[in-house]
């Protein structure tokens, strides 16, 4: 009968160890410190991609809801303003702007390289400090989802490297799913089921807006594009016009290999901006930066524009000599060869020159600038063609006779 009554007591004893062990366990939970930070990013930027999808969610995997960051689209006019206040707050020198941009406190990590090499070693830094608040940034409680703000609100004090960790809370993961200011899934956006990561975007700003990102730029490129494809269509008009005698041994033939050379170093230079990883140095006209940084700098994924634009001008570069110092049916065969690289190459400018205003949104000088030049290349491969035309006629013409 006596253990019969220890029963109870036993089981009432067991109940109130096991609650105070959950008790403790979300006591500590609660008050385990939390690393908050802030990413700009771009959804048409590779290495914004690179970032999210492949660096941080093995971070997020480690410290779950002790690393929290926001992700900025700078590609929308909010972002794009907080990313400015954000450049002025930090003072962010004019060679480190670009995405992506990660900042943890008052350290700016910059590219798909810097910031991989050094957030894992800030996060466990300041976890050991006790955690550290959002940073600083003019503007950004305003832009945080509802429980993020806050958070932010009930954290902020003057500038420090950690704070209590009793003042931090986590941002719960349905955050993600509930909070309407987040991004929606779209082909272009970066994806946000990562826990811990929280998207804020305008939902896919359309192509006036886009245009209103960078106005100037945008607009040149716009009037370049208009005098492409009017090229275009005098090409194929002047090309079968008339069959006049054409050469390519004149005055306007050695313009060729001139910008050809000028190609070289544009090229050049785009390639070395997006193989080396590095910004780009860009007039007061356009974005060039946000360009070469979208997925669009690179074909099929694969390809860097610039190298593609190197092996254009080298080719016509080779056709054009051939054209010159040959005879017969090569030069022929090479003079119209001249003429569909540059056509093909004017194509290919025309199609990258409508994207950085209607798609990406910005607009790059040195692209620009090798546009114009393959479309004058296209128009002075016009006599050879014309040419070769002329005298493949001419001995279809005989071969017809002969017979």
């Amino acid at each position: 009968m006596k253990r019969r009554r220890f029963i109870p007591f036993r089981i009432l004893l067991i109940s109130f160890f096991a609650i105070s062990m959950i008790s403790s366990s979300a006591y500590a939970q609660a008050s385990e410190p939390v690393v908050h930070a802030v990413l700009f990013y771009s959804p048409s930027c590779p290495h914004c991609h690179q970032v999210i999808q492949q660096d941080l969610p093995p971070l997020f995997e480690k410290y779950a809801d002790q690393l929290n960051i926001i992700g900025v689209d700078t590609s929308t006019p909010d972002g794009q303003s907080l990313y400015q206040a954000a450049i002025e707050y930090f003072e962010i020198p004019e060679n480190r702007l670009g995405v992506p941009t990660l900042i943890i406190d008052d350290t700016v990590l910059v590219g798909s390289l810097e910031i991989p090499e050094q957030f894992p070693g800030l996060v466990e830094r300041y976890l050991s400090e006790g955690g550290v608040h959002w940073p600083d940034i003019p503007g950004l409680i305003e832009m945080l989802p509802p429980s993020s703000e806050e958070e932010a609100i009930a954290t902020s004090s003057p500038k420090t490297t950690s704070i209590p960790s009793t003042t931090v809370d986590p941002v719960p993961s349905s955050t993600i799913q509930s909070t309407p200011v987040l991004a929606t899934a779209s082909p272009n956006s970066v994806p946000t089921s990562t826990p811990g990561l929280i998207m804020v975007d305008d939902q896919n700003p359309g192509w006036r807006n886009k245009l209103a990102r960078d106005p100037s730029g945008n607009m040149l490129a716009i009037i370049v594009l208009i005098g492409m494809l009017a090229a275009i269509l005098w090409v194929f008009f002047a090309l079968f016009r008339n069959q006049t005698e054409a050469s390519t041994k004149g005055t306007k033939a050695w313009l060729i290999p001139i910008l050809c050379i000028v190609g070289f170093g544009v090229a050049g230079y785009l390639a070395y901006v997006e193989t080396a990883q590095v910004t780009a140095i860009c007039g007061p006209v356009g974005d060039c930066n946000t360009v070469q940084q979208s997925e669009y700098a690179r074909l099929f994924s694969i390809i860097p524009i610039g190298v593609l634009g190197l092996i254009g001008y080298i080719a016509i570069t080779i056709t054009w000599a051939i054209t010159r110092y040959s005879n017969g049916l090569l030069t022929n065969i090479s003079g119209l060869a001249l003429f569909s690289i540059t056509v093909s190459g004017t194509l290919f400018s025309i199609y990258l020159t409508f994207l950085e205003p209607f798609v990406i949104g910005a607009t790059c000088i040195w692209c620009l600038s090798s546009a114009i030049l393959m479309t004058t290349l296209m128009l002075l491969s016009v006599r050879p063609a014309k040419l070769a035309i002329s005298n493949i006629s001419f001995l279809s013409s005989l071969h017809q006779d002969h017979k």
